[in-house]
């Protein structure tokens, strides 16, 4: 018996299961397969979105390059230019203090990170790992204000800021985005993936919140963090309508707001333009190159890794 047990079983066919055959006929013939026809298409698709994501900056690259005798609007556009030069960026500097506008805005995009990173980390936290009453009320608000856009917000938002003594000075410009709705739902989220066990377990050694937060919330959700410090120092930095509306002083304009004097009332150089725009750029470019891996990883990170 034994034996005959064993040779039915080396007989006996191997069932597929039902969901790897649903999930092999799902894939795409085309794209997932690796042939000829499908590595075509997978390149002319990145190359389609390389071209409608990066075309618009290389153009203005070119433009900020080229030279006064190049005409920027031939009716066959030329990407390369003729006579390149980096007198553009020398004329933005002796138009606008253009290091002085970039200055204020480090010092907005500092605030607004790190207020976010202290504020939204607390009420993350504090949503995701503390039992108190009128928590869903919160969570609820918080989730109600990502649905309202922020124009609808900008009047109520300069009321309070005018109210508060903060008008025309940086601290105004970065008090609205130093905490953000979406930010603590990030926190909260990657808190919430830490198991429960561990933090009973710190519980029950007398550890108190502020220890628990520290040794057992942050290093677990460092990806996210970074996450956070990336978009809101991009989102900071390129923000317009805001400090166009507190700052008034022309010695407190962030950069992207300063730029607009680039553009005169009567003539505007489109080569000027463009290298006012990349100056602004560059520092955003650089930022994203040495934080993607960090960028990455964060967006998928919040577990303990075991």
């Amino acid at each position: 018996m034994p034996t005959t047990y064993r040779l039915a079983q080396k007989s006996a066919p191997v069932a597929v299961a039902p969901a790897a055959a649903q999930g092999r006929r799902r894939r795409s013939p085309v794209f997932d397969a690796v042939t000829p026809l499908g590595l075509t298409l997978r390149y002319l698709t990145l190359l389609l979105v390389l071209a409608v994501t990066v075309g618009p900056m290389l153009w203005e690259l070119s433009t900020s390059l080229k030279s006064v005798t190049e005409d920027v609007y031939t009716a066959t556009p030329q990407l390369l230019p003729q006579h390149p030069t980096l007198g553009n960026y020398a004329q933005v500097a002796r138009t606008i203090p253009v290091w002085h506008f970039a200055l204020n805005s480090v010092i907005v995009a500092v605030l607004c990170v790190g207020g976010n990173l202290v504020g939204a980390t607390a009420a993350g936290y504090a949503l995701a790992r503390l039992r108190f009453r009128g928590r869903r009320l919160v969570l609820g608000l918080f989730m109600a204000t990502l649905v309202l856009p922020g124009e609808v917000t900008v009047i109520s938002q300069y009321q309070t800021v005018i109210r508060l003594g903060l008008s025309d000075s940086l601290i105004g410009v970065a008090l609205p985005a130093m905490i953000g709705s979406l930010n603590v739902l990030l926190m909260r989220n990657a808190f919430l993936a830490i198991p429960a066990d561990i933090d009973d377990a710190a519980v029950i050694d007398g550890a108190t919140v502020w220890q628990r937060l520290r040794h057992i919330g942050l290093p677990s959700v460092k990806g996210t963090l970074s996450v956070i410090a990336i978009l809101t120092f991009i989102g900071a930095w390129d923000d317009f309508l805001w400090p166009l509306l507190v700052l008034q002083s022309p010695d407190k304009l962030t950069l992207t707001v300063g730029l607009a004097y680039l553009q005169g009332t009567f003539s505007a150089d489109p080569r000027t333009i463009a290298a006012g725009a990349m100056i602004a750029l560059l520092p955003i470019m650089a930022l994203f190159v040495a934080l993607q891996r960090f960028f990455f990883k964060g967006v998928g990170e919040g577990a303990v890794k075991g």
